[in-house]
């Protein structure tokens, strides 16, 4: 039974928006959860927004009744950032999906947070221009800023946070503001742009992005190289990087993760051994040089068994049985629940790491292959676990435990790309110390009334 202002808001909610306000059972058991492990939560009611003002005049009616809110892209987050613990609306982004403007001589475009990336990708075509962050997901791209996305292509072009110039954000209080200019670089002022990126919806609702865009290279070589151990792997990508190659995908895959791709995907037929997923974009006298300098390293850490793929087709297929990683993971255990977490580490404590994290899952008798964006220190694993065995939970979430404090004690963080949500809040402390409380301080301000996604990234008493 809601309370009286929440009530009251919905119905004013559903004045303004008639049927695209959802109260049925069907619509809110869709947005109760993302593709995390936590227990799902049922909004209050979904509204659909059509534009910014909507936004910010639901962010206004909300308000004044401290009914929370939860801003939604397509779900794929992985730590319980659109779970709505609270209760209260959430608001579904997909109706804000138009690209509202593309400067090819500027290489940007200015979206609406709905905007998927395939989406954006597919109307750049025939500019000869590409968006680059691909986390896996055809997430939205407004998700994506607000979670800090990055994904496979994140060593040679960067995360959310490097390719988005400027943002429209809707305030708590109804306020819509601006931060960030099409400009490539700026002295004035604090940047906000980069505060609301990684906010995950808990100091604002972004209601426009402009994004940075690239130019299609004129040659792209993909391969896949098998090591007869992770370690070898990873010293291999160390000294490439190190080296300075300019890979532009590196993609490691251990042996169980290969396992499951073989099963999930029989075309494959990998050998059951540690593999390295490759990308090289340049011109075609550059790509050539590239993958044989990176053959050569290869070889000297145990590679072998190198399949190139220069055909779209072939590059598409390897790509997508990549991206289809977390369903293969998923095909060693049928039926088995998917705990998923990564952590990130200095590239020079990445092999140690690993070694340690693989020792652990070992010990804790689970399934957990590991895959990993190796090329920037980041790495994930797919913890497979019963979904009625509170047992086999605890002995997942002591297996995470483990690995996000090796990470921290390496120098590195307890989430690369995954974000904080719910799963990774209890490490916050951990890793930002009295810095944590600033960012209290700075929800505070943003967010007085805590309804901006509450619960997530920090709490406020």
């Amino acid at each position: 039974m809601l309370d009286a202002p929440r009530a009251s808001v919905i119905d004013k909610l559903r004045n303004m928006l008639g049927e695209r306000l959802s109260t049925g059972d069907s619509v809110r058991d869709q947005h109760a959860h993302d593709q995390a492990h936590f227990d799902p939560v049922r909004p209050d009611a979904v509204a659909f927004p059509d534009g910014a003002e909507e936004v910010a005049e639901i962010l206004k009616l909300c308000a004044g009744a401290r009914c929370p809110i939860v801003p939604f892209g397509v779900g794929s987050s992985l730590e319980g950032h659109v779970v709505p613990t609270s209760g209260g609306v959430t608001l579904d982004m997909s109706r804000m999906n138009r690209v509202l403007a593309v400067h090819e001589a500027d290489l940007d475009a200015v979206v609406q947070p709905g905007v998927t990336r395939k989406q954006l990708n597919e109307e750049l075509r025939a500019t000869g221009l590409m968006f680059t962050v691909d986390p896996g997901a055809d997430a939205s791209l407004g998700g994506m800023a607000a979670t800090r996305a990055s994904g496979t292509n994140a060593v040679r072009y960067g995360t959310m946070r490097e390719n988005v110039l400027a943002l429209e954000v809707a305030l708590a209080d109804g306020r819509l503001i601006r931060t960030g200019t099409r400009a490539r670089k700026s002295s004035a002022g604090y940047d906000l742009t980069r505060l609301f990126v990684g906010s995950e919806g808990t100091l604002g609702v972004i209601t426009e992005l402009t994004l940075r865009l690239y130019g299609q290279p004129e040659a792209i070589s993909a391969a896949t190289c098998a090591f007869e151990s992770v370690e070898g792997a990873v010293d291999a990508v160390i000294l490439a990087i190190q080296s300075g190659l300019p890979v532009a995908r590196i993609e490691l895959l251990d042996e169980m993760q290969i396992r499951g791709m073989n099963i999930y995907n029989p075309e494959m037929n990998l050998p059951e051994k540690p593999h390295l997923f490759l990308e090289f974009h340049g011109s075609e006298t550059g790509v050539a040089e590239q993958t044989e300098r990176f053959g050569e390293i290869a070889a000297d850490y145990g590679g072998s068994g190198f399949e190139w793929a220069t055909k779209t087709e072939d590059r598409t297929r390897l790509w997508t049985a990549r991206h289809n990683a977390y369903y293969a993971a998923k095909a060693l255990r049928p039926g088995a629940k998917a705990f998923v977490t990564d952590v990130c580490v200095p590239i020079s404590e990445l092999a140690g790491c690993i070694a340690g994290t693989k020792a652990d899952i070992a010990a804790s008798g689970l399934l957990a292959p590991i895959v990993g964006h190796v090329g920037d220190g980041n790495f994930h694993l797919t913890i497979l676990i019963a979904p009625d065995s509170p047992e086999e939970m605890a002995a997942a979430q002591t297996l995470a435990g483990k690995i996000n404090d090796r990470s921290l004690a390496a120098g590195g963080t307890v989430t690369g790309e995954h974000g904080v949500g719910i799963g990774k809040r209890k490490y916050m402390v951990a890793e930002h110390g009295d810095a944590y409380a600033v960012m209290g301080d700075v929800k505070q301000t943003f967010d007085p009334l805590n309804i901006l996604n509450p619960g997530k990234v920090v709490t406020l008493n």
